[in-house]
């Protein structure tokens, strides 16, 4: 969760659930929120690379590839940078936006979020 540095047990919170390992720390910063996000778009780029091709290939060839499984995580890269609609997104949207500040950037956040998302965990 990325949590302000304030002591208060009512912060509001915004957890990211993905599959590729995010850390569980009290308190996360922007730039492990970078870290992470990095590691799961390259994790998404081996599986396209290494898992998609192989099964296509194996499918194109006819041979039964039904045994291959492997583990999406684009849903969880669609919460940190979907266009309109994630945390990014929103957050260049109030960049621009005249006084702007954190509880307008999780107003909107909220708003945008798809609420059925496994993905996206927001508490006030």
């Amino acid at each position: 969760a990325l949590r302000p540095n304030v002591s208060s047990k009512h912060a509001a919170s915004i957890g990211i659930l993905d599959i590729f390992g995010f850390e569980s720390f009290q308190t996360n910063s922007l730039e492990q929120l970078m870290i992470n996000y990095c590691n799961e778009a390259l994790q998404q780029v081996f599986n396209g690379i290494v898992f998609k091709s192989i099964k296509e290939e194996y499918d194109s060839e006819g041979i039964d590839s039904s045994f291959i499984s492997f583990p999406d995580n684009q849903d969880a890269l669609d919460v940190i940078d979907k266009k309109g609609s994630s945390i990014f997104s929103v957050l260049d949207d109030m960049s621009f936006a005249p006084g702007a500040n954190d509880e307008k950037f999780a107003s909107i956040l909220y708003q945008r979020m798809d609420p059925q998302s496994t993905r996206f965990v927001a508490n006030s």
